[in-house]
């Protein structure tokens, strides 16, 4: 692990390469999993706020249970999460564009200047997940079968994960932060 500030960045994310491959996977990171994307408590209000924007590009089947649960719940573990549609199906967020590739109805209404807040920061920095620990919040890199496309594509284009998801890493950690990370990244040489 590297330690920059109070993080404990996972060597992965400077040894393993990622870039999403959308018409590989159709975005099936929204669609497919246990529960819906991990929220942050700062993140509760601004979903709500967010809501009225995202409605134009919701489905029916994600204002329905919107409507009726609420944007987001508690999962098994306890964390809260974007309500989904059906105990494990898609997020009640994601839409489908023509190509059958699922997008996200918050980060659509960003898109078009509708609202200040883009999407849960669990999403944008997929398929980096976060762990609050006591004194520190760990940064790992997720593996999930789903993803293989992707990682495929980044290795093809030898992108590092934390090249792929800066600008979600920024928006998490601060410009200082990931200059840091480029400075370690700079000089890491990985273990044999």
């Amino acid at each position: 692990m590297i330690i920059i500030g109070q993080t404990l960045v996972s060597e992965e994310l400077l040894e393993e390469q990622f870039v999403c491959d959308l018409n590989a996977c159709k975005g099936a990171c929204c669609i497919e999993g246990e529960s819906g994307a991990p929220l942050e408590q700062d993140e509760l209000l601004k979903l709500e706020d967010s809501l009225e924007a995202a409605r134009p590009y919701m489905r029916p089947e994600g204002i329905a249970v919107v409507d009726a649960e609420g944007p987001y719940t508690v999962d098994d573990d306890g964390d809260f999460v974007t309500s989904l549609v059906g105990k494990h199906g898609e997020c009640a967020f994601v839409t489908f564009d023509e190509k059958g590739i699922a997008k996200c109805s918050l980060e659509q209404a960003y898109n078009d200047g509708r609202t200040s807040w883009k999407k849960p920061i669990s999403c944008h920095l997929y398929p980096i997940r976060l762990a609050q620990l006591k004194e520190y919040v760990a940064v790992n890199y997720h593996r999930w079968q789903v993803c293989e496309p992707a990682c495929a594509c980044g290795k093809s284009l030898k992108v590092p994960v934390y090249k792929f998801l800066k600008e979600p890493l920024i928006r998490r950690f601060g410009e200082a932060w990931y200059s840091e990370l480029e400075d370690v990244a700079a000089a890491w040489k990985p273990m044999d």
